[in-house]
């Protein structure tokens, strides 16, 4: 089974080509409002999915090494998620917050669909 960093290095590829597709529609179309809060809400989501594979490697670190074992980030987590709320609730005209929330869980749904696909393919 693949670690974390690695299925986050290829989730990494997907999400750019995604915010690739996002920026396109965003320049592209008349639904720059939702395009620009999926932008954003899809930067936080990444950001916390980082933070979420680093907390998650030193928590392997420290239990490896039988040291205390230190919180996985949640506050962090739950806090960029509300900056990226706030920021388009303060931008409204520009940035639509539901489609900033659906960003924020663009990559976990990305990280089911490749566990699911992963697990399919090998049992």
């Amino acid at each position: 089974m693949d670690g974390l960093r690695e299925i986050f290095t290829r989730l990494k590829r997907i999400i750019i080509f995604i915010l690739a597709i996002f920026v396109l529609g965003w320049g592209f179309t008349s639904y720059q409002d939702i395009f620009a809060g999926l932008i954003i809400g899809t930067l936080f989501g990444i950001y916390n999915m980082w933070i979420l594979v680093r907390r998650m490697d030193k928590f392997d670190r420290a239990v490896a090494e039988g040291s205390k074992v230190r919180s996985l980030g949640t506050a962090l987590r739950f806090a960029s998620g509300v900056a990226a709320v706030a920021i388009a609730i303060l931008f409204a005209e520009h940035i639509h917050l539901v489609s900033t929330v659906i960003g924020l869980m663009i990559p976990y749904i990305l990280l089911l669909a490749e566990r699911i696909i992963y697990h399919v393919k090998h049992h």
